[in-house]
């Protein structure tokens, strides 16, 4: 199974919308559920950011190959784009 890191606050409403875009992806296209994304909330499991360069959350990884990093004020059609670009590029290059 193809698998994205993934690292977040539970505060964060960007956070939020990229969990919703991702169930909302596997819903519109079953092609994603082959990916398993693993999601680290950072305060918690500091342990698990070892590796992996971004400031901004929700991030998410393809290894410690950055594929997306929020930015602020991206509306959630932003966030559902970019979180569907890094599920496509782990599924052509996985």
């Amino acid at each position: 199974m193809k698998k994205i890191t993934g690292f977040y606050l539970a505060s964060c409403p960007y956070c939020r919308n990229a969990w919703e875009a991702w169930k909302e992806l596997v819903k519109e296209d079953p092609a994603y559920a082959a990916i398993t994304v693993q999601w680290h909330e950072e305060t918690q499991e500091p342990e698990a950011v070892a590796g992996h360069s971004y400031y901004y959350v929700p991030s998410l990884f393809l290894g410690t190959k950055k594929l997306y990093e929020a930015q602020p004020g991206q509306t959630y059609e932003e966030i559902k784009q970019h979180v569907k670009s890094a599920a496509d590029y782990v599924l052509q290059h996985d």
